[in-house]
């Protein structure tokens, strides 16, 4: 996947593209379904398929006074656009000058001139140009007037429910990180460091990773089921784990951290910069206040307990022949 940040690194025999703009965050069922119908009209078309996204996501611009967390910062949103099939992405600066841009001149600028589209396709609730006086039906006319194609799409759903980033954020924020899966098609997870000022050597001996504190998404308050993976590409390894997001109130202090125990822990080169992923994939129970430490280890040592259960259910699904016929070794690992 090419990516692109301005118009200018477009190169000029780009050519034509199918093309889809939104802010992609977390990158959901919906916008992969949107992606694939991209995709193939491209391929059939002999041309290139193109996201266009912004930097930074346009409500911190137009409403900086509101909190907005993403799912998926722009590292990791990239990161899943690439197992789309998209053939580019252009994150395109989002600013105040930007924004004052009318309808017309996006169509024309940026759609036509810039990124030479030559289908469109776009959610009906779609809104651009300055104080979004743009909908799909003016994009629809305007792509006549320009030469390009606008293919309307409505809000895609599962089971009657429709998949959308606001959605996800809630569930998120409420800690169904099970039913935020369902929506995202992949498990949610977030991308950090280790805390700073821990005294982490090159090999590191205690299975407890705090992350450093952490600005975008992250779940409400309570104790997950997770994986925690360390490094990145080739050089990684990936533990099961139990995740406290909270403010420890046993201990009397707000003191609010993400700590991971890791299950099946081995020591391993850990510095402050090493590259985490923490992937959210049950929600045990609420954080709570214990009469004493004594307490808090006993609900640990359950929780660690649920926790081995669940990863051991897993497994054995997932080593189950989908067939009914046996599975050779290599197919089972």
């Amino acid at each position: 996947m090419q990516i692109f940040h301005q118009l200018a690194d477009i190169p000029p025999n780009f050519g034509h593209t199918v093309a889809t703009i939104g802010n992609f965050d977390g990158v959901h069922r919906g916008h992969q379904l949107v992606i694939a119908e991209v995709v193939e009209r491209a391929r059939s078309l002999g041309i290139k398929s193109l996201a266009i996204t912004f930097e930074p996501h346009p409500a911190r611009v137009l409403r900086p006074d509101t909190v907005l967390p993403l799912i998926t910062p722009l590292t990791e949103k990239l990161a899943l656009l690439a197992t789309t099939d998209i053939d580019a992405v252009i994150v395109l600066p989002f600013t105040k000058d930007f924004s004052h841009m009318s309808a017309r001149a996006f169509a024309a600028e940026i759609l036509q001139k810039g990124l030479s589209v030559k289908e469109l396709y776009e959610g009906e609730n779609f809104r651009f140009g300055h104080h979004a006086e743009g909908d799909v039906n003016s994009l629809e006319t305007l792509g006549r007037e320009l030469g390009f194609n606008v293919s309307v799409y409505a809000p895609r759903s599962i089971r009657g429910q429709a998949i959308s980033s606001s959605r996800i954020r809630q569930l998120i924020s409420e800690g169904d990180v099970s039913h935020v899966r369902a929506l995202l098609g992949h498990p949610y997870a977030i991308a950090a460091t280790p805390a700073p000022g821990r005294g982490y050597g090159t090999r590191y001996t205690v299975p407890t990773i705090n992350l450093a504190p952490y600005s975008e998404l992250l779940p409400a308050n309570g104790v997950y089921i997770t994986t925690m993976t360390i490094g990145e590409d080739a050089c990684s390894e990936t533990f099961d784990a139990v995740t406290n997001v909270g403010n420890r109130p046993t201990f009397g202090a707000d003191s609010f951290t993400v700590e991971s125990h890791l299950l099946n822990f081995h020591p391993v080169s850990l510095g402050e910069q090493t590259p985490l992923t923490l992937t959210f994939l049950k929600r045990l129970r609420d954080e709570k206040r214990w009469p004493n430490p004594e307490a808090l280890r006993e609900q640990i040592g359950r929780d660690v307990a649920a926790s081995k259960r669940y990863f051991s259910l897993c497994r054995v699904v997932a080593l189950k022949p989908r067939s009914g016929h046996p599975q050779p070794a290599s197919a089972a690992r």
